[in-house]
């Protein structure tokens, strides 16, 4: 539930993404934060592998082919989710992350229900996701969500796979 009446989501058009105050900054702290868990910490941004700085770096490259969802709280990005598009009927979840400073406060529910509209009206069947295994809060809140673990599509060790139906959009007749 969100209980911060400033909070908004948003889907900036993809070609926009750079203007989105703290967006980049989003982005980094979450690779940062991912390295440092695997036990790869990197000193800054430009340390990062170089596909997860481009994120930061060029996200309307990094993210041409989905949605990006962006919550926002006075105007600045204090959330960010990606959606990619379907494929064989399924769309998935990526880089869901809320800034630290903002968590329990509905950030993250804001956006998967964001994102699950998003896979509704895409036409997909199904949104899966991974996440790591010592991420216990993320897993906890997509159970509470729907999603199940399901078979892996990804080897990387310590990673969950998960899935959930998307239920079908009723149109509205005016």
């Amino acid at each position: 539930m969100n209980d911060r009446p400033g909070l908004v989501v948003v889907a900036p058009d993809v070609r926009t993404l750079s203007t989105v105050d703290g967006l980049s900054a989003l982005l980094i702290d979450y690779h940062l934060r991912t390295e440092a868990e695997k036990g790869r910490p990197v000193a800054g941004a430009a340390e990062l592998p170089e596909r997860y700085r481009a994120e930061a770096e060029d996200p309307e490259g990094a993210f041409a082919e989905a949605v990006v969802l962006v919550a926002l709280d006075g105007g600045t990005a204090v959330g960010c989710l990606v959606v990619t598009a379907p494929a064989d009927g399924r769309t998935e979840i990526k880089r869901l992350w809320t800034d630290p400073g903002h968590r329990g406060r509905g950030v993250a529910s804001a956006l998967l229900d964001a994102a699950l509209a998003q896979a509704a009206r895409s036409g997909a069947r199904a949104v899966r996701l991974s996440v790591w295994r010592w991420r216990t809060g993320a897993v906890s809140l997509y159970e509470r969500f729907g999603f199940a673990v399901t078979e892996s599509w990804d080897e990387r060790a310590e990673l969950i796979c998960m899935e959930r139906a998307v239920e079908p959009q009723t149109p509205v007749h005016g």
